[in-house]
């Protein structure tokens, strides 16, 4: 596992990426150079190397974007096949603005052709490659578990057996608190970490011996927190948001602004006929508001009015109770289902986040009365407004669409890490795979 600005990344993926754009550097790099693509001859070298980096940074952000660097979807043939269709169609506008600079003067159609098959090949069989490695077993990490007197522990259910082949992690022994074995014993099964149970605490000279031996030693929370990029809300400390590893400064919150606003003026520019479009259609579809106005829940505590485009009946909740969606829910309009779908009826809330009601990343603001019952429940909920809200987040980009109680204790772990954590590189993450998920339509209802 390798941590970047605060963020636990898989050790694997961060390799893949390295090696995908070296090689795609170097496809791109022969193709510019030696096509004779400049009007006057083969491009110059600098600019052949100045453009072959640029393609293969996008290479990267694109596999994020269509889901490429999700190793459980490469078991569906499918799903593999569509991102890397979407990863092609998205690489086209950077590939033919580097061609336009390039020769300006010349009929690029033909090498676009050659830039997007070298690039996507390499994507493909970079893929292939690790999933070979993979089912291999080289990349499996050994650990030795420490139970408490509570039997087994979550990881002994996570990582008990390796799912599908493509599980990094398997318990190869399990040991009782009195029985831990010495690092050489260790080292002759091919031990890579020892996890601790819950209340189990090593003595402190064996606990500095292993990790001295090269053993990474952590509790069974911390490993969770690594592995599964989410908090165990239920063992975190009173205090924990005070000594929250990583807290924003004064310049990050001024660039986080900055990136709010210009971010939302380009998607309204952008979107602007969809919108259009949106409202004349929700308009013809069923009478009621086009806008559709909620209180929700934002930094601090404090209230605001949320925008969106209506989806639902004007009646959808006459009983006056609020109710969450359900997966059919027979309130949705035609056109509500739709733009609920390619989360088109989020869009309004750019307004919110000129405004300073919210962010584009953070957790999902909640309704008042929600957030009043699951702070009863669950512990640590109201944590969530220790940030700005966002239209999109950690939770949203890597569970589905929560309804119902454990839904938001499982999103919560996520609003909490991302909390814990927050930084500019994990927003960029986030608004990465947010491109994932709407292309997809994951958790949406």
């Amino acid at each position: 596992m390798t941590r970047l600005f605060g963020h636990t990344m898989r050790s694997e993926l961060v390799l893949l990426y390295v090696i995908e754009a070296l090689i795609c550097f170097a496809v791109v790099y022969s193709i510019l150079s030696y096509s004779g693509l400049a009007a006057n001859g083969p491009v110059e070298r600098y600019q052949a190397i100045l453009f072959a980096a640029a393609l293969s940074l996008c290479s990267g952000v694109v596999s994020g974007a269509s889901g490429l660097y999700q190793p459980e979807g490469w078991h569906r043939v499918g799903r593999f096949i569509a991102s890397t269709l979407v990863a092609a169609l998205l690489l086209v506008l950077p590939a033919k603005l580097v061609l336009a600079v390039v020769a300006p003067h010349a009929d690029t159609w033909g090498h676009l052709a050659e830039l997007l098959a070298g690039i996507i090949a390499v994507i493909v069989l970079t893929r292939l490659g690790y999933r070979l490695v993979l089912q291999s077993g080289w990349l499996v990490r050994r650990l030795a578990v420490i139970r408490g007197q509570n039997g087994p522990l979550a990881i002994e259910r996570e990582f008990g057996a390796r799912a599908r082949g493509e599980e990094l992690f398997e318990i190869a022994a399990v040991m009782p608190q009195s029985g831990v074995p010495d690092a050489q014993s260790l080292r002759d099964k091919r031990i890579w970490g020892v996890i601790a149970a819950p209340g189990v605490a090593l003595a402190e000279d064996a606990s500095t011996e292993l990790r001295q031996s090269g053993f990474a030693v952590l509790s069974e929370s911390e490993f969770l927190e690594q592995r599964m990029n989410r908090v165990d809300v239920e063992r975190l400390a009173p205090d924990w948001l005070t000594r929250a590893t990583r807290r924003s400064g004064p310049i990050e919150a001024v660039l986080r602004r900055t990136m709010d606003i210009a971010g939302s003026l380009a998607i309204l520019a952008f979107a602007l006929p969809l919108l259009v479009l949106t409202a004349i259609a929700i308009r013809l579809d069923s009478a009621g508001p086009i806008l559709y106005r909620q209180e929700r829940v934002g930094l601090g505590g404090r209230t605001f009015s949320l925008l969106k485009f209506r989806s639902m009946r004007p009646d959808a909740e006459a009983g006056g109770a609020p109710r969450w969606a359900s997966r059919h829910d027979d309130r949705v309009t035609r056109v509500g289902r739709f733009i609920r779908l390619t989360r088109i009826d989020e869009i309004p809330q750019v307004i919110n986040v000129l405004r300073g009601d919210m962010s584009l990343v953070g957790p999902r603001p909640e309704r008042p009365v929600f957030v009043e019952q699951l702070g009863r429940v669950i512990p640590h909920y109201e944590d969530r407004a220790s940030v700005r809200p966002g239209i999109t987040g950690w939770a949203q980009v890597n569970y589905p669409y929560g309804a119902s109680v454990e839904d938001a204790r499982m999103k919560l772990a996520y609003d909490l890490y991302y909390i814990g954590r927050r930084s500019l590189f994990l927003d960029l993450l986030i608004l990465v795979a947010t491109v994932r998920v709407i292309l997809f339509q994951e958790g949406s209802r």
